[in-house]
Parts: C-alpha cells; sequence; structure tokens
C-alpha cells in the first residue's frame, strides 16, 4: 500500500533532489517526419545496476543513432517512478514489469516494451548484528526490513518471500529507506535488519561486512529458486495509449535498447563499468563497482524479448500476498508486448 506519512527522509531529500539527465542533444531529427522525437523517462534509480542499460544507451550514443531525443530523469524508487508515468509526466518508465499488472487492476493499462531482463537483481541482505536471528524468510516475523519505497517491486518481493515462508504481512514491518547510502545507514543504525537492494549496494555492503547476503535473486537460477520461475523485472514501460499513438518512436527506442543488450552480452563487466558515470560507483571504487556489474549481468536478457513464462510467474507472486489482485482477473497479453524488440536489430 502507497502512503505518503512513511516516506523515509532519504526518499523525500532523493525526490526533492530530482537529477535530469539529457541524453542527446535537441538537434536530433526523426526519420519519419524530420522533426524532433522527444521522449521523457523515469528510472527507479538511474545508479542501480538493475537499470544500468538506462544510462548505458545514452552513453553508447544509440539515442542520437536513433534520432530520438530522451531525457532520463531519476526517483529514488520504482513506485514514484510509476506515478510519474501514470500522471503524465513522463512517456516512459524504466522499472519493475510487475507494475503492469498492478495498475491494470487499478484501472490503468501500461505494458513493458523492452524487457531488459529475466530475474529480479534483487538481493535479501541481513545485517551482521541479526544475522544470527535471520537465517530464512522464515524468520521476517517481528523484523524491521528495508524496501526501496512502500508499494515498490521490492516491496512487492519482500511480502512474497515472507509469505511463501509462513509469514503473514502483518507480522512483520516494511520501512522505506531507498537504496545506496540511505539503505547502508540503515542497517549501520539497526534501524532495520535486514532488507532487500541491489547492486553496487550489495556490493558495497559485503565489502564493509555490514551485511551477509540471504536470498540472491540476481540469476535466473537464484529467480527459480526463490519465487519458482523467471521473473521478468527491469524493462521499459509505458501507457499502452501512448505507445499505439507513438509507435515510430517507440521502435526507435526498442532498436537502442534491444543494441545495447547485446553490446552488454558480448563486453565484460569491466567494459562496461568504463563507459558508466564515475560516480554510479556509490564511493566504492572502479573494481567494486565492475564486480557488482559482473554480479548482476546474468539477470538480462539479449534481445529485450519477455521470456515465456515470466509473467505467469510475477502474476503468481503477486498474488500471493496482494488482496487487489488475488480475486482480480489479469490479462497477461496486454501487460507486455514483443511487437517492437522483434524488429529491432
Amino acid at each position: 500500500m502507497r502512503t505518503s506519512t512513511r516516506i523515509s527522509a532519504a526518499a523525500v531529500a532523493g525526490a526533492l533532489a530530482l537529477t535530469s539527465l539529457t541524453a542527446c542533444g535537441g538537434d536530433s531529427t526523426s526519420a519519419s517526419g524530420g522533426k524532433n522525437d522527444k521522449v521523457k523517462i523515469m528510472v527507479g534509480g538511474l545508479d542501480k545496476v538493475i537499470y544500468l542499460p538506462a544510462m548505458l544507451t545514452e552513453r553508447l550514443g544509440y539515442f542520437k543513432d536513433e534520432g530520438v531525443s530522451v531525457q532520463l530523469l531519476t526517483e529514488p524508487a520504482g513506485v514514484q517512478a510509476e506515478t510519474a508515468l501514470v500522471s503524465g509526466d513522463v512517456q516512459g518508465t524504466v522499472g519493475f514489469y510487475d507494475h503492469t499488472l498492478d495498475l491494470q487492476v487499478k484501472g490503468k493499462q501500461v505494458e513493458s516494451v523492452v524487457q531488459f531482463s529475466q530475474a529480479p537483481g534483487e538481493v535479501e541482505i541481513v545485517s551482521d548484528r541479526a544475522a544470527g536471528d535471520v537465517r530464512s524468510a522464515k524468520d521476517f516475523k517481528g523484523k524491521k526490513l528495508g524496501v526501496t519505497g512502500l508499494g515498490s517491486s521490492t516491496d512487492f518481493l519482500t511480502k512474497y518471500l515472507a509469505v511463501s515462508n509462513g509469514v503473514k504481512t502483518s507480522e512483520f514491518t516494511p520501512v522505506a529507506v531507498g537504496a545506496g547510502q540511505t539503505f547502508i545507514s540503515a542497517l549501520q543504525q539497526g534501524s532495520i535488519q535486514g532488507g532487500m537492494t541491489t547492486d553496487p549496494t550489495v556490493a558495497t555492503v559485503l565489502d564493509k561486512k555490514l551485511g551477509k547476503i540471504l536470498i540472491d535473486m540476481r540469476t535466473p537460477e537464484g529467480s527459480k529458486q526463490a519465487l519458482g520461475g523467471l521473473y521478468p523485472s527491469s524493462s521499459l514501460y509505458m501507457q499502452t495509449a501512448w505507445v499505439d499513438s507513438h509507435k515510430d518512436t517507440v521502435q526507435k527506442l526498442a532498436n537502442a535498447f534491444v543494441r545495447t543488450l547485446k553490446w552488454m552480452s558480448t563486453h565484460s563487466a569491466d567494459e562496461i563499468a568504463a563507459k558508466m558515470p564515475a560516480d554510479y560507483a556509490q564511493g566504492g571504487g572502479k573494481a567494486l563497482y565492475a564486480k557488482a556489474i559482473k554480479s548482476t549481468l546474468p539477470m538480462f536478457t539479449t534481445d529485450g524479448v519477455m521470456p515465456a513464462d515470466g509473467p505467469a510467474t510475477v502474476e503468481r507472486v503477486l498474488k500471493a500476498f496482494n488482496p487487489n489482485l488475488k480475486n482480480a482477473k489479469v490479462d497477461l497479453a496486454k501487460t507486455y508486448t514483443t511487437e517492437f524488440v522483434k524488429k529491432a536489430g
């Protein structure tokens, strides 16, 4: 459930310090009509490795090659990025695919047009001081667990892990702590006993010996073990009505992103890290950042195509704990499209 009264001070500060990064200049010319294709895309954390294809595509110059001017914006949590899309502030969101199902039952039609990943890329961390008490998700009862934001995908996945291990969602407390330094500070201060986060935060926590990995969902194998199947997560999703009325522009975006995914599959973590802004390492240095990328690379697709059984896994996971979805009929075919990625490249 989304609630403004429980957003952490750090998350509020992050939202106020909204970062705007312009990818490509406004002089790009559309191949289809001689006018600029301009798109705003909100990312649920530009410096998170799970959303790496967004900035990497800009750094590689692929948006420019396609003749589309993309403005990348960032919010600390995927749920805030979702809100920006629904309100019409942006035309696209780079966030978790599971939001498309959640929004459909709320009467909003959005769809994934490029599926970046086939696994969540998330890790459940337990602090060193709580490691003796929390050995599995069965021990979530009575604990305070960090999530990026309430109603975010980390919130969704934490609730599923709890429920599937016999712990009711009312028996633990999710705490919105964002990612990066705000997550790390919450662990250090003991305001959470554990939490779900991504690289490079995971790599930093381990390097500083502040916590241990409890559940690792950065690989397809880890996703299957924790969730019972592939779990398509990071994606470019957009409102269906906008997609239908701007197909040329969406195709250009798909071309650029698929080209990036293919580039990632043929280059090392060190080569990828070298293309990214230096501050994305979150103070951990180039070597640690490259290590974080290497740990997360297995989650990504190479072609942007939705995994065949992925949507059904996401629906099953969400229905396990979400009362809005439990008895609702979800039309999975309307939550994603492969029309554009299959034409790309």
